[in-house]
């Protein structure tokens, strides 16, 4: 059993405030508790703001060599640790060792390099005319993270905003929050000054909420679901904090009349299964030419029979989904797919075989579906795919534009028309043919996928202010 019952604030391992409780967190491929954390108090992060605070003013002035220095030191220490980050990763929220290894974990570290890389070459200052334009650290930062991949999210904040001289607060998810543990020790041995960084752990009504909140969190980020984001939008208005979301999503997968079906379809099946459909830029519509629906079926059918399903510390392609409130969301909706008409091509209601443990969900693939069904409006964040008939290119990417959402979009088919329909489509981030990820390329949604952008050279803009100090070359002149 992990423990972890204090928090990391102002440079050292301190014992929560009083009112704290204790949570167990639960291991979802067995049901059973893994470990315990304290779920802190508003008057823990009162605390933890206050050292941000009052470290801010000397990290603010460090140089850029110093922040790529730290920066390096970091990375380092993250790569001491990183089969133990891994290996967390997986027992509390299941995703499989192969994924958390080569995907989670690697994630982590990749920001921290991609933060490395922008800073060495960004401009802070810049002349446009007499008047000079300065980019200037906002302050302290609070942070409120999710689960489904977790030191993604940790350090794809957390980098560009050392980077650029912030201090912060992180809440991490408190359904897998050992990982953020082990992140807070990696900066901790690297030698972060104390009070840049704190973690306080806690639910999403006490913590996240004391964090959005707070008068002295100059900006608040905040990935998981539209609903709390809005929750949080709300807690930060008085203050006129910045905010930046990174939100739910519905994204479409438009498989082109000139395609590969057979392997636009398997592709687009695996992305979706992927850490068992827990990514908010799930490819989870497909759009299929209606004539190429039925071949369609069959090797969506056959991928998706194909994937195993089981012990994430094995050779499994998918492991449970994060918990058992996130089984029977799931679920509902499969069963509501079901009663409102779609047609099951494969998986369904209930566990695997052989699984009767665990929060196991079958891969499942309904087609037939239309776009005002409940399962192709809602945001499933499972291993349930939905298949849609189109009768022309416009037709599919009116569709696929038909959807509070627009995080990311997919598009499959000859390079030329790929491109035509990428212009067209209201999505954050539209990868084309399968494309790698692209760790400078921004990430982040219209509508109500968030606000802001992650990654590369776009997150850095998060955390800085912008002065203009007009009159600055005659100034100089005149001395």
């Amino acid at each position: 059993m992990r423990e972890a019952l204090r928090f990391y604030i102002d440079g050292a391992w301190v014992e929560p405030a009083p009112g704290w409780q204790p949570l167990e967190v639960i291991n979802p491929a067995t049901e059973e508790p893994m470990g315990r954390v304290a779920l802190g108090t508003a008057a823990d992060v009162d605390r933890a703001v206050a050292a941000a605070r009052a470290a801010f003013p000397a990290f603010s002035r460090t140089s850029r060599a110093e922040r790529l220095e730290l920066l390096g030191a970091i990375a380092a220490e993250y790569q001491k640790r990183y089969a133990e980050i891994a290996a967390v990763i997986t027992e509390e929220m299941g995703a499989p060792a192969w994924l958390a290894m080569q995907a989670q974990a690697a994630l982590g570290l990749a920001h921290l390099q991609t933060a490395m890389a922008v800073l060495r070459d960004y401009r802070f200052e810049e002349e446009r005319g007499t008047t000079l334009l300065l980019k200037e650290p906002i302050g302290v930062c609070g942070f409120i993270t999710p689960w489904n991949w977790p030191i993604n999210q940790i350090a794809c904040k957390v980098a560009p905003a050392l980077a650029v001289g912030c201090t912060m607060v992180l809440k991490p998810s408190e359904v897998a929050p050992f990982n953020a543990i082990l992140w807070a020790e990696v900066l901790h041995a690297a030698g972060v000054p104390k009070g840049v960084f704190n973690l306080v752990n806690g639910d999403g009504p006490t913590v996240g909420a004391a964090i959005a909140a707070h008068p002295e969190v100059d900006m608040v980020s905040f990935t998981g679901s539209t609903r709390a984001g809005v929750d949080v939008a709300v807690k930060a208005a008085p203050s006129v904090k910045r905010v930046h979301q990174e939100l739910g999503g519905k994204s479409p997968n438009i498989i082109l009349p000139g395609a590969d079906l057979q392997k636009a379809v398997g592709a687009g099946v695996q992305t979706m299964m992927m850490n068992s459909g827990q990514s908010c830029n799930a490819p989870s519509r497909m759009f299929v030419p209606r004539a190429r629906m039925e071949e369609a079926k069959a090797v969506a059918k056959a991928t998706a029979e194909g994937m195993t399903v089981g012990d994430p510390t094995g050779n499994s392609q998918l492991g449970p989904v994060v918990s058992q409130a996130q089984f029977d969301k799931i679920q509902r909706l499969i069963e509501t797919g079901l009663a409102e008409g779609a047609t099951l091509v494969t998986g369904g209601p209930g566990r695997p075989d052989g699984l009767p443990r665990g929060y196991y969900v079958k891969p499942t693939v309904f087609a037939d579906v239309t776009n005002d069904m409940t399962i192709a409006r809602e945001e499933i964040f499972g291993p349930v795919l939905a298949m849609l008939p189109y009768d022309s290119v416009e037709e599919a990417i009116a569709l696929g534009n038909d959807t509070p959402y627009g995080l990311a979009a997919y598009v499959q088919g000859p390079e030329d028309e790929a491109r035509a329909v990428a212009r067209q489509l209201r999505a954050g981030q539209v990868i084309l043919n399968g494309a790698a990820p692209d760790f400078m390329a921004p990430f982040g949604g219209y509508k109500q996928s968030g606000n802001g952008r992650e990654w590369g050279d776009h997150a850095f803009a998060e955390f800085l202010e912008t002065k203009a100090v007009i009159g600055w070359s005659m100034a100089q002149a005149a001395e």
